[in-house]
């Protein structure tokens, strides 16, 4: 089935990840999402031997992940990027100011009205090029970026949860209350 729509754009902070287990906070709901790119790294290398390949070895790097969201709010920037608002609410960016980590949970309509269900596990969103147009004699809109890369978990090296709810032998409940915890079972 063709992947026909995206919706429902969660993160939830990534509040332990070492040896004894990870733990993530609440998801909450970012912004309306127009387009998604993921874009998984893998370094592969080839082995030769008597002339020929032997092996390949692939090892996972890290996912470059970039949305455009219908509106950027200053809430949504400050929680992504770890910024702060002054006394009087302004945002100050400054140079030693560092991103938490995050989950990141969506959903992907297909073509047969079933969804697929996805979460990024462990990764850092960044700044991104603003670029702003005067209003001219027609409505024109300014749609804006988020981008961020991904990595496995440090407690036990996975990085992504995906499911479709149409898929056989799904668990009951698998899917149910997706976006208010973070899907985090073995």
């Amino acid at each position: 089935m063709a992947l026909v729509g995206l919706d429902s754009v969660y993160v939830a902070p990534v509040t332990k990840d070492d040896s004894t287990g990870v733990t993530y906070g609440t998801p909450v709901k970012i912004a309306n999402a127009i387009d998604a790119k993921i874009t998984p790294s893998v370094d592969t290398q080839s082995i030769f031997a008597d002339d020929s390949v032997a092996e390949i070895i692939s090892v996972f790097s890290q996912v470059d992940v970039e949305f455009t969201i219908a509106e950027l709010s200053n809430a949504t920037y400050k929680l992504l990027l770890g910024k702060t608002a002054n006394s009087e609410g302004v945002i100050i960016d400054s140079a030693a100011d560092i991103a938490p980590y995050f989950a990141l949970g969506f959903r992907a309509k297909k073509s047969n009205g079933s969804y697929r269900y996805v979460w990024l596990y462990k990764g850092k969103f960044e700044l991104v090029e603003e670029s702003f147009q005067t209003q001219a004699d027609k409505a024109d809109y300014q749609t804006q970026p988020i981008k961020g890369t991904f990595v496995k978990r440090q407690n036990d090296g996975k990085w992504r949860a995906r499911v479709d709810a149409d898929d056989t032998g799904i668990a009951a409940g698998a899917i149910t209350g997706w976006f208010s915890a973070v899907y985090n079972k073995a």
